[in-house]
């Protein structure tokens, strides 16, 4: 399976100019259309190389799609329901996948059934985050517990639970045994995978707490929230070396916004962040400012669920109704968004 057309496809965005004015333009590319990576909606998207990356969707499929060449590489069946989260093992070919079927499955690309099946959550896995040197993973879930894995030997190591703790994402700090973990309860929490117990509470926000990204480093993180009609809609920048006050929030999405990302330093002149939102809008940030730079319209994707940085200048955005778009990151002019393909 490979690329099945191009299109002249047009699609306006809206670019915050550096004096503050915004302008509507009008973007006119050629949108490679590749063969779909799934039947249904995208629920999550993850880099697991710089050309391949990983998704789940509600068709119950995790699939491997090389986005540089448009071909699909692997496709696992193994959940009886939708995914909802993929994780990858970093410079390897496994991965996992969890789902709506309570299990998490770990996968390899030389093979075709799951290494491992991990049971554990008596409800839809909703966070997978796999720890800096590999050989931890730990899950969340709607049960209100958190679980941590041997990967090698697939067994539950460590249990927690907090009353009303619905998780709906984690993510691993970078070397350190530390694990973020966004909530519908509002708050976010910093636990120590050392007998997985909570080290830190960040100030509780009004919304629901949607996703969490590490920046690289390891000093910072955002998170992002629910919301509708512009009230909650936002993502915040924190400091995990200082962890009681929020450093900045970027507000301008008028749905939940989905996911936040980190965007890598390599060309861009100052630190800059991305937003997915169910408003089909993807947009950039200045990191320390809180400015709206650039705002990409993706309209006819439904919401968008997912964003996973491909390489230096490459985005992918996972969306409810029209699979995976590749997005390019242009710096020459400041930051600037563009569809590049779609599958």
């Amino acid at each position: 399976m490979g690329k099945l057309q191009s299109k002249l496809k047009q699609s306006s965005f809206k670019y915050s100019r550096p004096d503050g004015v915004l302008e509507e333009r009008i973007q006119t590319k050629t949108v490679q259309e590749y063969s779909p990576a799934h039947v249904d909606a995208v629920s999550a998207v993850a880099a697991l190389s710089p050309e391949l990356c990983v998704s789940g969707g509600k068709d119950k499929m995790v699939v491997v799609y090389n986005w540089k060449t448009g071909n699909v590489v692997k496709k696992f069946k193994g959940h009886e329901r939708e995914v909802t989260k993929v994780a990858c093992i970093p410079k390897s070919n496994q991965l996992f996948s969890a789902s709506r079927d309570r299990m998490v499955m770990m996968w390899d690309l030389q093979g075709s059934q799951p290494r491992q099946q991990l049971s554990g959550h008596a409800m839809v896995v909703t966070g997978l985050a796999v720890s800096p040197d590999s050989t931890q993973l730990c899950t969340g879930s709607r049960d209100n517990t958190l679980l941590l894995w041997d990967v090698e030997t697939g067994q539950c190591v460590e249990r927690a639970s907090v009353s009303r703790n619905l998780v709906t994402h984690l993510c691993w700090v970078p070397r350190e045994p530390y694990i973020l973990q966004t909530s519908e309860d509002k708050t976010i929490r910093l636990w120590d995978s050392r007998g997985l117990h909570v080290a830190h509470m960040f100030p509780a926000k009004q919304h629901i707490q949607t996703y969490c990204d590490v920046s690289e480093d390891g000093h910072m993180f955002l998170s992002c929230s629910n919301g509708f009609g512009g009230e909650g809609c936002e993502a915040t920048l924190w400091d995990l070396r200082q962890t009681r006050n929020r450093i900045c929030d970027y507000i301008g999405h008028f749905q939940t916004v989905a996911s936040c990302v980190f965007l890598p330093r390599a060309l861009a002149l100052t630190p800059v962040i991305a937003t997915s939102s169910h408003d089909c809008k993807v947009k950039i940030w200045n990191q320390d400012t809180g400015a709206c730079l650039f705002t990409l319209s993706l309209d006819g994707s439904g919401p968008l669920n997912s964003l996973a940085v491909g390489d230096t200048v490459s985005l992918l955005c996972a969306s409810f109704s029209r699979g995976i778009h590749l997005l390019r990151v242009d710096h020459s002019q400041g930051p600037k968004l563009w569809q590049v393909a779609a599958f």
